[in-house]
This record gives structure tokens, sequence and C-alpha cells, in this order.
């Protein structure tokens, strides 16, 4: 029997149920750290966040401006690209839907850029993201989200692999037609839903 199996068992030992794994992935307590470069430290009041594009006026938030927003926790499972999947993970957030709202956002719209810091991007359809759960985040477990997971504020969008999900995040473009970003042009899916295990072109 091989890891993903013994995985997959211990799992159901524990009577948590395997099906909650998409294919390909193994669970891990654990919360790894992976990403490209430095780690950015950016103090909750050096940090802005952009929302421009297709929008009728573009708008920049201060932390403490995007706090004020109604704000919500979710808890949800999690997956990465390099296999791993956490479980019942908390976070504390603004829904992107009602960031979204304070700029009026052109019909035409069908994706959404992420720009981070050091100039990394990622695209999602917009679509995905006016659901419930999904986050700009400025808290996990409790506790302010660390730099080493994307703090002060990342994306937290627990449908696609999380790389979809930008750590850093400082600008949101509301655009007409896909751009992908920085993986999606150097090998990864340009979709990355982790249920059809699309990690990389051709998946």
């Amino acid at each position: 029997m091989g890891f993903f199996e013994r995985n997959r068992d211990e799992l159901a030992r524990r009577g948590v149920d395997p099906a909650r794994l998409p294919p390909g992935q193994y669970f891990t307590e654990r919360f790894p750290v992976l990403h490209v470069g430095d780690v950015p430290t950016i103090s909750r009041e050096q940090w802005t966040l952009r929302l421009f594009g297709e929008v009728r006026e573009e708008r920049t938030l201060r932390f403490d401006e995007l706090a004020a927003l109604p704000h919500t926790d979710v808890v949800c499972d999690i997956h990465c690209v390099t296999k791993w999947s956490k479980f019942d993970t908390r976070w504390t957030g603004v829904r992107f839907r009602d960031a979204m709202a304070l700029v009026e956002v052109a019909p035409s719209v069908t994706h959404v850029v992420e720009h981070a810091e050091y100039g990394y991007t990622t695209n999602v359809p917009l679509a995905p993201l006016l659901a419930d759960d999904v986050l700009l985040a400025w808290e996990f477990d409790g506790e302010p989200l660390t730099a080493e997971h994307g703090g002060p504020v990342r994306l937290m969008l627990p449908s696609l692999y999380f790389w979809k999900s930008a750590k850093w995040l400082r600008e949101i473009e509301f655009v007409t037609g896909d751009r992908p970003g920085f993986w999606e042009r150097n090998g990864y899916h340009n979709e990355g839903d982790p249920w059809r295990e699309q990690r990389y072109w051709g998946d």
C-alpha cells in the first residue's frame, strides 16, 4: 500500500471521510509554507489594496477601511497544488464580493487578476470569487495572518488550488477576458480545480 492509500486509511480510522480529499492529495495537520522569493514584511499601517480595471472609479483601501467592512469567519478545507490538503482551517476577513461592491464593476468583466508584492499575479474567473466562502483574509485560526502565510491580507479562495489565493495581496484588477498570471505562464494549469486535478498544462 502506497503513501496516499495509507493517508486515506488513517483518515478513515480517525472517523474523517477520505472523500474530502481531492484526487492525488494527502491530508496534513501542518500548514506548509511555500512561495517564491523573500517574504515581504508589511505592517497593517503600511498596507493598501487597490481595486481597479474595468470599474467606474478605482479605489484604494487602507487596512482600517477594509476591516471596517462587515467581516465573517469561514471554516474550510484548503488544497495545495503540491498535493497537501489541510482540513477545517478557520479564516477571518471580508467577503470578496463585499469589497467588490465598493467599486462599480463593468458588466463585461469576466476575470480578476490578483496582484501581490514583487509583481506576482494570478488570474481567476470572477464567478467563483463571488461565493460565500471567498475572503480577503487577515486572520488565521483567530490570530493575525503571519507574513509567511501572506499577511497582512491575502485572498482565500478554497474552491481552487491554493496558489490561486494570492499571498501579500496589494491590487485586485477587474478585466474583460482572461490574462494568465505568473504560475499559469510557467506551467501550471490556467483554472486550477483540485477536484478535476488541474495542476499543470495538459491536465
